[in-house]
């Protein structure tokens, strides 16, 4: 493009021409940078007087009508010697852009992705699945992959496909969550050639973690604790020492080193934080055939069995059990030590209920009769929120709840609890 001389450009780039430029501009991008029709602008004195000049004709100041094709025609007469599309790129200081066609790319483009997105679950062998249809849908709802833009969401869309593709067992198992099978690290190694690839807050790993949550229906997740949970339902472990499962009074009756440690600790009366790396360490039976271990979903309940000094084995899984709760209980129900289980009476506590008794655990205080108790004895609220489900140790239990349509909390019935535990045995 020749430059236009800089008197000329001055000239057409005054302050009273502005209104002609811009709306020039406008018309010009909407159609396809063709020069055709008119634009009507309003010109001051200053305005009008240079458009005369450019023109040749006169022209007043106020609402102006200005044919594109004369404009064109004019320039090209001029010292400019360029055509409306390129004069009017220099004075405005930015390149023209086809609107129309960049739009058309555009859309191309993101049907490739979304193109990329069916395979992906094609590739998984997850396109016939009930969930995906929704799963796509959310993803355009949410507007994940448009904020990434098309190339970072089509590298994204790829890596996801063989995550999905290698861990396989996306479809729900109901209450049976799969043994821990790979690493985070380990699994965007293998898949991805990066171990950090999956790391938190990376697009492959979001678009993994939210088929995941499709597949067995709970919504797209919001904070690392949720992430921690999706990744756990396909055996995926994040880290090895972050998630800990709390433990009182655990007395492993081996002769290793770490069975004698940890009766140490319960001598000295110390709460123990297990870790999956500890658990993977110490693959030894952490309590007898027999033995009496309960569970808690509340570290509050634990924290009082503490200081209480009772002197029964307990665990807490700080609600959803991760890795290193599930390995330990899955751990003590394998070698026949009897593992019982108490949760919140609301829906998300029935819900974590049954998938710690599916590990092999029993119900501790989880009957109809117990709730029943729990609600006379106590105040009547909070109320019961989240998705009702089905308490198949006892069907009444849900019945009960369903018509209370009142939510008991662990804490409210600690003296309950620690009266339990108060039991030598």
């Amino acid at each position: 493009m020749n430059a236009i001389p800089d008197d000329l450009h001055r000239y057409l780039a005054h302050p009273g021409l502005e209104p002609l430029w811009e709306a020039v501009r406008r018309k010009l991008e909407r159609d396809r940078l063709a020069v055709r029709g008119h634009v009507s602008i309003a010109l001051d004195e200053n305005g009008a007087s240079r458009l005369s000049g450019l023109l040749a004709e006169p022209i007043s100041a106020g609402r102006v009508r200005v044919s594109l094709a004369a404009l064109d025609h004019a320039l090209r007469s001029s010292a400019a010697a360029a055509g409306l599309v390129s004069v009017t790129a220099q004075v405005t200081g930015h390149a023209m852009v086809d609107r129309v066609a960049a739009r058309d790319a555009a859309r191309a483009t993101w049907a490739e992705v979304w193109t990329r997105v069916d395979q992906m679950l094609e590739k998984a062998g997850l396109a016939t699945c009930g969930w995906a249809q929704e799963y796509v849908a959310g993803l355009r709802r949410s507007g994940l992959l448009t904020r990434a833009g098309p190339d970072s969401a089509m590298a994204a869309v790829d890596q996801a496909g063989t995550v999905l593709a290698t861990v396989a067992a996306v479809e729900p198992t109901g209450d049976r969550w799969p043994e821990p099978r790979w690493e985070l690290a380990e699994l965007a190694a293998r898949c991805l050639g990066d171990a950090h690839g999956l790391d938190e807050g990376r697009l492959a790993g979001l678009l993994v973690l939210r088929a995941v949550a499709a597949a067995h229906g709970v919504p797209a997740p919001e904070s690392a604790a949720a992430r921690r949970d999706l990744w756990a339902r396909v055996g995926v472990l994040p880290d090895l020492v972050s998630g800990t499962v709390l433990v009182w009074e655990l007395r492993p009756p081996g002769g290793d080193a770490w069975s004698a440690m940890m009766r140490s600790r319960a001598d000295l009366g110390l709460v123990t934080h297990l870790t999956m790396q500890e658990l993977r360490l110490a693959d030894v039976p952490p309590a007898g055939p027999g033995d009496l271990v309960h569970v808690c979903e509340n570290p509050q309940v634990l924290q009082a069995a503490a200081r209480a000094g009772v002197p029964r084995s307990l665990i807490c899984l700080s609600g959803n059990p991760a890795g290193a709760g599930t390995t330990l209980i899955r751990r003590l129900c394998a070698g026949s030590a009897v593992v019982r289980y108490h949760g919140d009476f609301d829906w998300p506590g029935v819900a974590i209920a049954r998938r710690v008794y599916a590990m092999g655990a029993v119900p501790w205080r989880m009957a109809a009769s117990d709730y029943e108790e729990a609600v006379m004895a106590g105040p009547r609220v909070p109320r019961l929120a989240g998705e009702p489900g089905t308490t198949p140790w006892d069907p009444g239990l849900a019945a009960a709840m369903a018509h209370h349509d009142i939510a008991v909390h662990e804490e409210t019935v600690l003296p309950v609890l620690l009266s339990d535990l108060q039991t030598p045995g």
